[in-house]
């Protein structure tokens, strides 16, 4: 199920100092045809340990290319070795694309699009950026692009390329926390109060028929909420999320832990077309067992954030601790993310074919 394929690197350059943009090939002609939004999900083996990491597509449809933006982080191992190591003629390993953040594109249709970007939250973003306004001619984008400072903007001339190039459709707003700026609006944090202040002042939110927001959690969170009380709708708003504030395992809750104490549960998980059926603790997470029981099911963060685990849920109970990347129609259909999902019930059968 969780199928890597080999990409060979043909270009690595730097957009700001410490994150590079890196253009891949599939050497074998695997499926990577991708969908404006989506990411890639790759692996590395460093001294012995499996590391796996999801990085979005920034390439817009018709730029003809693959690319992924990657920023470093403190601590990060992938992050680190990919802007200090990662050179052309290299190859690496990574999953067909994924993710549900894009809306579908119709060119006869004019649509106001928003887009709020924190940090290296910007890579999809700008895929579908790019997508929207070279597809559907009549649509209009407006991004919010919060950084720390000028040196700290990613894809910057690119985006003023993008500007000039769709004069009137491409609306883009700068706001940084440590820079000063001619419009004092434009400084600072994005948070409910400066939301209700560009909404006032620069943006019409009431003709914005779809928001995308992708950044750090909190920005998320008060972006979405300013957004439902001028008006937006949960289905006119769509997350994703680069790094949670809860990155491992939460605790559960206290009733359910002990209602699953001393208990084990008959797993039945669907892989490929084929079900295998083991007893797995309570204690443990569907993707967990599943590993552990030599199934070679998807993950990436194991966090609730990146979806890669998904699947559905065919029978019996779980309880899902963290979900940081399903929509709520997923959820209502039955939709769980495995590494966060917990059985309640003597039985479950999972499926990741769906």
């Amino acid at each position: 199920m969780a199928r890597f394929h080999d990409l060979t690197v043909t270009d690595v350059h730097k957009t700001i100092r410490d994150a590079v943009v890196v253009t891949l090939k599939p050497v074998n002609g695997g499926d990577f045809e991708f969908t404006q939004g989506q990411y890639l999900t790759f692996r590395y083996d460093f001294d012995g340990t499996e590391v796996r990491r999801s990085y979005s597509i920034c390439a817009g449809l018709d730029d003809g290319l693959l690319q992924v933006g990657i920023k470093k982080v403190d601590g990060g191992a992938f992050s680190t070795w990919a802007n200090e190591n990662l050179k052309p003629g290299d190859v690496v390993q990574a999953m067909s694309p994924m993710g549900n953040f894009f809306t579908p594109l119709d060119p006869s249709q004019g649509k106001n699009y928003l887009g709020f970007a924190g940090g290296s939250g910007i890579t999809p973003v700008l895929s579908i950026l790019k997508t929207v306004l070279a597809r559907e001619p009549n649509s209009t984008f407006t991004l919010v692009y919060a950084n720390r400072g000028v040196n700290t903007i990613m894809f910057r001339e690119e985006l003023e390329d993008l500007k000039n190039r769709y004069m009137g459709r491409l609306t883009l707003i700068h706001i940084l926390e440590s820079d000063a700026q001619e419009i004092d609006l434009f400084t600072g944090r994005v948070d409910r109060e400066k939301c209700a202040a560009l909404f006032e002042h620069w943006i019409d939110i009431a003709s914005v028929d779809t928001a995308f927001i992708c950044g750090p959690e909190p920005m998320m969170h008060a972006i979405s909420d300013s957004l439902r009380s001028h008006g937006l709708r949960d289905d006119q708003i769509k997350f994703e999320l680069f790094k949670s504030g809860q990155p491992g395992r939460l605790k559960r809750k206290a009733a359910a832990q002990g209602a699953a104490a001393a208990k084990a549960t008959q797993a039945s998980v669907i892989m490929d077309g084929t079900a295998r059926t083991f007893t797995m603790d309570r204690d443990q997470s569907v993707l967990e067992a599943a590993l552990e029981h030599a199934m070679d099911a998807p993950f990436a963060c194991k966090a609730g954030v990146c979806s890669t685990c998904r699947c559905k849920l065919i029978e019996g109970e779980v309880e899902m601790i963290a979900n940081h990347a399903l929509e709520d129609y997923e959820v209502a259909q039955g939709f769980i993310l495995s590494c966060q999902s917990y059985p309640l019930t003597d039985k479950i059968v999972v499926d990741y074919d769906h």
